[in-house]
């Protein structure tokens, strides 16, 4: 199967079938000695990075609107080393995005911290799966955009509405799973209470929450993928 899905394109997911496999990554297997490298060089840069726990696709497909896939724990430096050596390196990466949609129809958005790899980038708030996100070995994509809207903003979306479905876009970086979360507050009222919780926080991972009002609304320093995405929900797509 390996990675069978149309790229490029907006895919509606009824289903996800993504499973943790126990045993390791080939990658990592294959690249210890220049993970342990890479590694030491990029706490060099950006001492506050955390050797933690995310998953690295070996398989991916899409059939019938479904994602069926295989994933593998990995620590963060194995990541890291992906994301220099991805082309032809049999691993790919999925992640899941909550698009939070206030009650004036706005979309809020997260800009990274300066101390994050993503610094100034601008997403929603998101993150990679971990093992905590899975569920008798298959993922859960929206335990995962809860906890990490949360974490990262303070927020809590269980109640919130939610789109109808999953969707799914894939590119050469990695494939993003997302769905529209609704909440009644205009989205001032949303940015204010983000605001409000970085201002508490010891070491936010973000450096506050961005506005995006319409489609041609693109704040500096969006991610190459959140155009797409941007343009998807304000044609009013389901």
């Amino acid at each position: 199967m390996s990675f069978d899905l149309p790229r490029n394109v907006i895919l509606p997911v009824d289903a996800i079938d993504v499973r943790l496999d126990p045993g390791p990554h080939p990658f990592a297997l294959e690249n210890a000695e220049a993970i342990a490298a890479n590694w030491q060089s990029e706490i060099a840069a950006k001492p506050a990075l955390f050797d933690g726990i995310v998953v690295l696709l070996s398989e991916l497909a899409y059939r019938d609107r479904r994602l069926i896939g295989r994933c593998h724990a990995v620590n963060y430096s194995t990541f890291m080393l992906w994301r220099k050596r991805r082309e032809n390196s049999g691993a790919e990466h999925a992640y899941g995005h909550a698009m939070l949609v206030a009650g004036d129809n706005a979309l809020v958005a997260i800009r990274m911290g300066r101390h994050t790899v993503g610094a100034g980038s601008v997403y929603f708030a998101a993150g990679s799966f971990e093992p905590v996100d899975f569920r008798d070995g298959l993922v859960d994509v929206d335990f995962n955009m809860i906890r990490e809207v949360r974490e990262e903003t303070g927020l809590d979306l269980s109640d919130a509405r939610r789109g109808v479905r999953w969707h799914a876009l894939s590119t050469a970086s990695g494939t993003v799973i997302f769905r529209r979360y609704h909440v009644d507050e205009p989205a001032d009222e949303i940015a204010r209470r983000i605001s409000a919780f970085v201002a508490t926080e010891a070491d936010p991972e973000i450096e506050g929450p961005v506005i995006i009002r319409h489609a041609g609304d693109l704040p500096e320093g969006l991610a190459p993928h959140m155009k797409p995405l941007v343009e998807w929900h304000f044609a009013g797509t389901e």
